[in-house]
């Protein structure tokens, strides 16, 4: 990286400074990890936790905020679920919220049948934040993990809308099922059955070239080659081949083109363009409007290219 866009990226957010100084710079862990503790102190993550009401949510809600309707436009991003979601991502360090899943466990319920919190409910996109939370936040989420071995659907990977009826697995929903395996995997070791799961969702997306149709070849959708922070439920190439970094993937030549996409993004500059912004009600914005040069995706885009470079 140049020394302009160094400089412009560590000019951030200590929930994205961090990962910079780690993953892009070379900090020692004296530098990054004191970064990463002031994010319960400072800038987004202080926001967001001064947000917390006593109950231990956010806006009074599991998934939507109290009082929702479904007649404003988009998806509200604010209650208890987005918000535990966007400070586990930032990297805060859960002893922060000491207490906090017991207090869900008390008092938080799902707006789909008043469903316990931390048993989940139908959704896998839900499960899978609510499994990586609940780990994150030492809850007891062994039921969630077994909801996804036994929900995965014949061709490999998952769908939200398997209660609807579909057999059919998702983008979204594959990969979204494969980050909560993953966190669960990373902090028990996993099981025969987990790791079997990850693999037949990983290969659902690396037949599909991370972007096409397994039908016809063509791309799934514009969306695919959109990248955008925060990532939030939707796919993109991406937001994908961030989870295969993490997971710790050899290279494969399926991801190749998808990986060329990325590239491809990358402007003169060396920054990437933020896609899009995702319609809802927010607590605050934490990235550019649509158009402009991200430093999220650019981290994210910089770092995913080091790693298949890499490899």
């Amino acid at each position: 990286m140049s020394d302009s866009l160094t400089a412009w990226l560590l000019d951030s957010d200590p929930a994205l400074r961090w990962q910079v100084e780690r993953d892009l710079v070379g900090e020692s862990p004296e530098v990054w990890e004191a970064t990463r503790a002031s994010i319960a102190t400072e800038g987004f993550g202080a926001r967001l936790l001064a947000l917390q009401e006593p109950d231990g949510q956010w806006a009074g809600g599991a998934f939507f905020p109290a009082g929702f309707d479904g007649t404003e436009e988009g998806q509200p991003w604010i209650a208890t679920t987005w918000s535990l979601n966007s400070l586990r991502e930032w990297g805060l360090d859960s002893t922060v919220l000491r207490g906090t899943a017991a207090k869900l466990a008390e008092n938080s319920r799902w707006e789909y049948e008043n469903l316990p919190y931390w048993g989940g409910e139908v959704d896998v996109c839900i499960n899978s934040w609510t499994l990586s939370n609940g780990l994150w936040l030492g809850a007891d989420v062994q039921g969630i993990v077994d909801w996804f071995v036994e929900h995965r659907l014949p061709d490999g990977g998952w769908n939200c809308e398997w209660v609807e009826g579909s057999t059919r697995s998702s983008f979204h929903s594959t990969l979204n099922a494969l980050k909560g395996l993953l966190d669960y995997d990373n902090a028990t070791g996993g099981t025969d059955a987990t790791r079997e799961a990850r693999r037949s969702g990983e290969e659902y997306l690396l037949e599909r070239n991370l972007f096409r149709r397994l039908s016809t070849g063509d791309p799934v959708a514009p969306w695919a080659v959109r990248f955008s922070y925060p990532f939030r439920w939707f796919y993109d190439v991406l937001n994908a081949a961030e989870y295969f970094r993490l997971a710790g993937a050899m290279p494969d030549p399926r991801m190749t083109e998808a990986i060329e996409l990325v590239r491809a993004a990358r402007q003169p500059d060396g920054t990437w363009l933020q896609g899009r912004r995702h319609p809802g009600r927010v607590w605050f914005e934490v990235d550019v409007p649509a158009g402009e040069p991200s430093k999220w995706v650019t981290v994210y885009a910089t770092r995913v290219l080091n790693w298949w470079d890499g490899l």
